[in-house]
């Protein structure tokens, strides 16, 4: 009997397999965690150039599995972005973040969102209830939108930032550099904050090429009167590279891993793990 040929139809090579295979597993780990509250924050500080403290935090969504293990947002977040389950995921991330600035009134910190949960009601009303509980959230909170996310649906991103604004809160454009942002989207958003991708990052105190795009990215968020925040800073010579640079703050392990209980967080919101607020 002739072998059968993956090629054939009604078969399926061992790598679909099991790449489809992990993708409903990570599928039904999501929705549990979902389910049962298993969402939490981690926090990581962002680093003033000149005065070396915080300016404000970022907020990366974490899950826990059904034997306690963290999960980062890298893990699955590629597999759910498209689905609903990554509204979910992005409903999680801002009642955490939310729930945080309630309860720390010192604290600026910025939450990640997909352009896609734009018009999704459940995140909406999250966002109004706690704008409505306290004046000041509005003004503590950056709203992160991905470059590459915020490309999909420019004109919807437009609206919703333009709808936003009065409210005080602050938008962020992450990963500023790896997507497709043209000059006349860039001019027309109103961004306040240019997260400069990490990989540009990497090595600049002795890699020329990204020296010159760093300075070319940085130039750009002068230009329109953007604050600049470098990410994935992991050496001195990094820091010191960028600083000299001009970019505005600073943000990577060289200055601190996300903390799921840092300790500028009430006490009663470290010890539990649950922080959906």
């Amino acid at each position: 009997m002739a072998r059968k040929s993956f090629s054939e139809p009604g078969t399926e090579d061992p790598i679909t397999f099991a790449v489809t295979e992990r993708d409903k597993s990570t599928l039904q780990m999501v929705r549990e965690a979902l389910a049962d509250g298993r969402t939490m924050l981690a926090y990581q500080p962002v680093i003033g150039s000149i005065t070396g403290e915080p300016a404000f935090y970022e907020g990366l969504i974490r899950i826990a599995d059904d034997t306690g293990r963290i999960i980062p947002a890298s893990q699955f977040m590629e597999v759910v972005e498209t689905q609903d389950l990554g509204r979910e995921i992005d409903c999680a991330a801002l009642r955490c973040g939310l729930g945080a600035l309630g309860r720390t009134p010192g604290l600026r910190l910025s939450i990640n969102m997909s352009a896609r949960s734009i018009g999704y009601p459940k995140w909406m009303q999250i966002l109004k209830r706690h704008l409505g509980r306290d004046d000041t959230i509005g003004e503590r909170v950056i709203l992160e939108i991905s470059e590459r996310s915020a490309m999909l649906v420019p004109e919807l991103v437009k609206t919703f930032m333009t709808d936003l604004q009065d409210r005080g809160i602050t938008f962020a454009l992450d990963d500023f550099g790896a997507g497709q942002t043209s000059f006349r989207h860039l001019k027309e958003f109103y961004f306040d904050v240019l997260k400069i991708d990490g990989s540009f990052v990497r090595n600049c105190d002795v890699d020329s090429d990204n020296q010159c795009i760093l300075h070319a990215l940085i130039s750009i968020g002068q230009q329109f009167d953007m604050f600049t925040v470098a990410g994935a800073v992991e050496t001195g010579a990094e820091a010191q590279f960028l600083v000299e640079s001009g970019v505005d703050c600073m943000q990577g392990y060289y200055y601190g891993a996300p903390e799921i209980r840092p300790d500028w967080l009430p006490p009663a919101h470290r010890d539990g793990l649950r922080g959906t607020g």
